[in-house]
């Protein structure tokens, strides 16, 4: 064989071993959530008023999925701070997002945060879905909301 195709062969290898974990489920990390991440909570008179906005969008990034729920995840995030009465905000969050958010960086906002990284785009399987719940089921008993 000649050295091109022995190295092809190699790096297909090497390729097919650093991604074959990606068919099984890692262990899902407990839901948790930086408000904001590098943005602020609310605005000067109102210092929290869309941070459950983006609780509820880290939600969503924590378990993770396809292109389309993390495009989703990210419009939901727009008019959820557009209907508090903050249109421009809401736009430049929504861009911030789909500029930052990718599950390609090992930050801790990425999509899919909440499963080891890397993890690519893609739909969770029966029993990350059963993980997701059982989180949320744990962490859930015992939340008293103010």
């Amino acid at each position: 064989m000649n050295n091109k195709l022995q190295c092809l062969i190699r790096l297909l290898l090497l390729f097919c071993l650093l991604n074959s974990h990606q068919a099984v489920a890692g262990d899902l990390e407990p839901f948790t959530s930086d408000g904001c991440s590098w943005f602020p909570d609310g605005n000067l008179r109102h210092r929290t008023l869309w941070l459950d906005c983006c609780i509820a969008h880290d939600y969503a990034y924590w378990k993770g999925g396809t292109r389309e729920q993390r495009a989703e995840a990210d419009r939901a995030l727009k008019s959820c701070v557009t209907d508090l009465g903050e249109p421009v905000i809401g736009w430049f969050m929504e861009f911030g997002v789909r500029m930052g958010g990718t599950p390609l960086l090992p930050t801790s906002f990425r999509w899919g945060y909440g499963w080891p990284y890397p993890r690519q785009y893609r739909a969770l399987t029966e029993e990350e879905l059963k993980q997701v719940k059982e989180q949320f089921r744990q962490q859930s008993q015992g939340y008293k909301p103010k």
